[in-house]
């Protein structure tokens, strides 16, 4: 861990964390992939450092409907889902309900993924080590769903990096192979906290990096 200060912007974020995954046992045949929209900056300075493709990991949680801020599962491209039937379960949502919200997600990603890579076709995952990247973590939900997520599309090995986390959220955080995380700090109170610059990220940023 690195004595924490704010990053100057997610661009240094990105590069530390570059540094430090360089220092790391290689990821031969990676994929780094940001979440949109904050992550993808910092996505793409670890691509950088590593010399890896850069893509973008587009999820959707499913909300219960009534109860949005309950996650039911996530959706992400390729047909990718991925369901949390203990809460599907006890929210009491029926499957008509479910294929609905579902089907509305899935129109987001794919209106997203439109936008973001202008017509470009996915890096594969099969066979490899995907890096999914985020600016932050604080209850490591998006996190969770990207990793989930990353595996469902054919990943070999998962990996999620971040420069800075909620401690708890770290502690718990059990669906990656691996964690980089270059601070977790014991006054964790939100991502922007650790930050000079949070501005937030706009999609043509985005399609802009993504575009090399």
């Amino acid at each position: 861990m690195i004595v924490m200060r704010s990053f100057r912007n997610r661009v240094e974020a990105g590069e530390l964390l570059g540094q430090r995954l360089g220092e790391a046992p290689p990821f031969a045949g990676s994929v780094v992939l940001g979440l949109p929209r904050g992550g993808v900056p910092v996505a793409a300075e670890v691509a950088r450092a590593l010399g890896a493709p850069l893509d973008v990991l587009v999820v959707r949680k499913l909300g219960a409907p009534g109860h949005e801020e309950v996650a039911m599962g996530a959706v992400g491209e390729g047909d990718t889902i991925v369901l949390n039937r203990s809460v599907i379960e006890a929210v009491g949502v029926s499957e008509r309900e479910l294929r609905a919200v579902e089907s509305r997600e899935r129109a987001e990603v794919a209106q997203r993924v439109g936008r973001f890579r202008s017509g470009r076709p996915p890096v594969g995952l099969a066979g490899r080590t995907a890096i999914v990247v985020d600016d932050g973590m604080a209850t490591g939900a998006t996190a969770a769903v990207g990793c989930r997520i990353a595996r469902a599309l054919g990943a070999d090995r998962v990996v999620l990096a971040v420069p800075v986390a909620s401690p708890d959220a770290l502690a718990s955080f059990d669906v990656a192979d691996e964690i980089i995380c270059l601070a977790a700090p014991s006054d964790f109170m939100a991502v922007g906290q650790f930050y000079d610059d949070f501005t937030q990220v706009a999609d043509d940023e985005v399609m802009r990096l993504l575009a090399g």
